[in-house]
C-alpha cells in the first residue's frame, strides 16, 4: 500500500479546523493502515515530522430515503500531531 492510498482525504469540519493552530491534521485514511502507516505517509506526502497519530474507527450514519434505509459507509479517521519544530502543511495553511 503507497503513501497515496493510506491517505484518502482531508476532514474539513468546525472541530477539525479549530485544532489547527496546534499542528494537529485530520484525515480520511484506508481501514487497514495502522498508525506507523499513517505517520510514514503524511511525512512522504507533505514532508513534515510526525510526533503523534490518534485514529478513531467512525461508524457509518443511518440515512433514509422514503420508505428505504441504510448505513453509510464504515471509515477510519486519524488525527496527526506534528513535531514542534516541523513546518505546517501548507494545504491547510488558509483555513484558520
Amino acid at each position: 500500500m503507497g503513501p497515496r492510498d493510506i491517505i484518502l482525504a482531508p476532514v474539513i469540519t468546525e472541530k477539525a479546523v479549530g485544532v489547527l493552530n496546534e499542528k494537529k491534521y485530520t484525515f480520511r485514511v484506508a481501514k487497514a493502515a495502522n498508525k506507523i502507516q499513517i505517520a510514514k505517509a503524511v511525512e512522504e506526502i507533505f514532508g513534515v515530522k510526525v510526533a503523534k497519530v490518534n485514529t478513531i474507527s467512525m461508524k457509518g450514519h443511518l440515512r433514509r430515503q422514503g420508505r428505504f434505509e441504510g448505513y453509510t459507509p464504515s471509515w477510519k479517521k486519524a488525527v496527526v500531531s506534528l513535531t514542534e519544530d516541523s513546518k505546517t502543511i501548507e494545504f491547510f495553511d488558509g483555513m484558520f
